[in-house]
């Protein structure tokens, strides 16, 4: 009797005790969904680890056609910070295809119009909308690497057979026969077969012990694939629909794949205990897991058809919560084919989506701008904001502006660059390059027009030879179907380029010893300058200050140093 009653309360502690566990992790993640829920339209908290960026760009990597922002403008416009500050996925799978995303331009009026009908049903839909969350949150991440990276190496695991663990697995039976007719030799036999089969069984497990955790990942994509096909979501029919479609193209994988996955080495439970002998004393799940990479293989299209839809609606989540965080400081983009004779881009109350308090510009033009002003005014931010605003509009079909209109444009930049130590370049062979690549695409006669970015050209030479060759490869970029935004600090183009380009600038005032800037566009070439000013403001030697002041005039008025 005391031992029926202890053993009855030992069930019942193990009963609380597993009831808790479970209630304890059903609360965690209604507190966790319920904070996902109210955080959206906020700016995230998320922080990235020094490598994170490279795993989240895998799908980008294996996703590479003509048209992407390439690594270059990326760089100059930091978009690895745009991508941070508007990033709100909860998985691995939306994590990578919103980085692909504004990494591949449309230029598709039909797939823009999709794109923001998605985008416009969950910001209006609610309860749709956390459903959706709700799936994506359960999905979640990889510990560390992308699962593209996981499917490259399966093709390392090489052709992998069942025979030889069956033949070990018939020996251990055949010695297990054996004991019925001599007890002492089927002993032996079993023994040996059995010990055999675990020295063997931990040498094999440890090739395939990285590939488990991806196996385990898509079986979670599979399941969220399912969950979210269930769901009525009538702007993403079609898209549903084919994930339904996938998912039973992967049932085998799913059924092989259970018993690998579902082995927990080490938890102390009786029963686990035994199945893991049995798994490691007869291969059982090496057995399973190669039934399931066969399966797999067969259908690698299907998962990463999977990733990309399930990616793109998560994306489209993410991209109507970020314009809830711009508090409707955005527009929808006014996009067409590039029909007109002359390529032309109007922006109104444009602004840097990276600044806490930004100065709005308006524009409006149908030739390239030249853009002077001295030091610190804001050129380089407002060649990014007008930059970035293209990106955006022709990615995420967002502006950080009221209105927006230009058509499909290829997008390039030459602003931030540096000397390549590595490749042995100076910083001009760098720079020549780098706009090189831009001259390439403007000549181009079978793509569509490009507007592109260029922040001081040529500083890496000589003043004369720069204005010359500047003022050469401007004119180029003037023509054709290129609308070219360049900063300069040499006057001299503002004439020499005046019958193709537009001066603009942003300028200064100096009141008491002090310098502000006010960031508002000017019609016009600059007309102050700020450099030696700046040298007194920081308490710089007066006599080099007035020396200075007085070269730069004489050579204004003379055009000569007179040196």
């Amino acid at each position: 009797m005391d031992a029926l009653f202890l053993a009855g309360v030992i069930v019942l502690l193990v009963v609380l005790f597993m009831g808790k566990e479970y209630i304890d992790s059903r609360t965690f993640q209604k507190r966790m969904l319920e904070k996902l829920y109210q955080s959206y339209g906020r700016e995230p908290d998320r922080t990235y680890g020094a490598e994170e960026l490279d795993h989240i760009s895998m799908y980008y990597s294996k996703h590479r056609c003509q048209g992407q922002i390439d690594d270059i403008t990326w760089n100059d416009l930091h978009l690895n910070e745009i991508y941070e500050r508007m990033n709100t996925s909860s998985s691995a799978a939306g994590d990578e295809y919103l980085y692909y995303r504004l990494r591949t331009p449309v230029d598709d009026i039909e797939q823009m119009a999709d794109m923001e009908r998605r985008i416009v049903f969950f910001m209006e839909h609610e309860p749709e909308r956390r459903k959706v969350q709700g799936i994506f949150y359960r999905l979640g991440r990889m510990r560390r690497y992308s699962i593209y990276e996981y499917l490259d190496n399966l093709e390392s695991l090489g052709e992998r057979k069942n025979g030889v663990y069956l033949l070990y697995d018939l020996a251990a039976l055949a010695g297990f026969g054996m004991m019925f007719y001599s007890l002492p030799a089927g002993m032996v036999v079993l023994l040996i077969v059995l010990c055999h089969n675990l020295i063997s069984y931990f040498k094999e497990y440890k090739e395939i012990e990285p590939y488990i955790s991806s196996f385990r990942y898509i079986r979670r994509l599979i399941a969220c694939a399912e969950e979210m096909g269930r769901e009525q979501l009538q702007p993403l029919s079609g898209k549903l629909n084919r994930l339904r479609e996938c998912c039973q193209q992967l049932k085998g994988f799913l059924r092989n794949s259970y018993l690998v996955i579902s082995a927990e080495k080490g938890n102390g439970n009786p029963l686990e205990v035994v199945l893991d002998y049995l798994r490691m004393l007869f291969y059982l799940d090496l057995i399973q897991f190669n039934r399931a990479l066969a399966a797999l293989r067969g259908h690698m299209d299907e998962v990463d058809e999977m990733i990309t839809i399930l990616g793109e609606i998560e994306t489209d989540v993410v991209v109507g919560a970020y314009r809830t965080s711009l508090s409707g400081a955005y527009c929808v983009p006014k996009l067409h084919y590039d029909e007109r004779k002359d390529i032309f881009l109007r922006v109104e109350n444009l602004y840097h989506p990276l600044l806490a308090d930004p100065v709005k510009n308006s524009l409006s033009v149908t030739r390239g701008v030249l853009l002077t002003g001295s030091n610190a005014s804001g050129k380089s931010t407002f060649l990014r904001a007008v930059a970035v605003a293209g990106v955006l509009s022709q990615t995420i079909h967002t502006c950080p502006a009221s209105d927006y209109e230009a058509p499909f444009f290829r997008i390039y930049s030459s602003m931030s660059l540096q000397d390549d130590l590595t490749g042995g370049d100076s910083y001009y062979m760098v720079e020549i390059k780098s706009i090189k690549r831009i001259l390439e695409q403007a000549m181009r006669k079978d793509a569509g027009p490009v507007l592109c970015f260029v922040d001081e050209v040529l500083r890496g030479t000589n003043t004369v030879e720069r204005i010359a060759a500047s003022t050469q490869i401007m004119k180029v970029l003037a023509g054709g179907r290129t609308l070219c935004f360049a900063a300069t600090h040499d006057v001299e183009l503002t004439r020499l380029l005046a019958a193709v380009y537009d001066n603009y600038h942003f300028e200064e005032t100096i009141e008491e010893e002090d310098i502000f800037f006010p960031y508002l566009l000017c019609k016009g070439p600059a007309s102050s300058r700020n450099a030696i000013a700046l040298l007194k403001m920081l308490g710089y030697d007066r006599k080099i200050v007035e020396e200075a002041e007085a070269m730069a005039e004489r050579f204004l008025k003379s055009g000569s140093w007179g040196l």
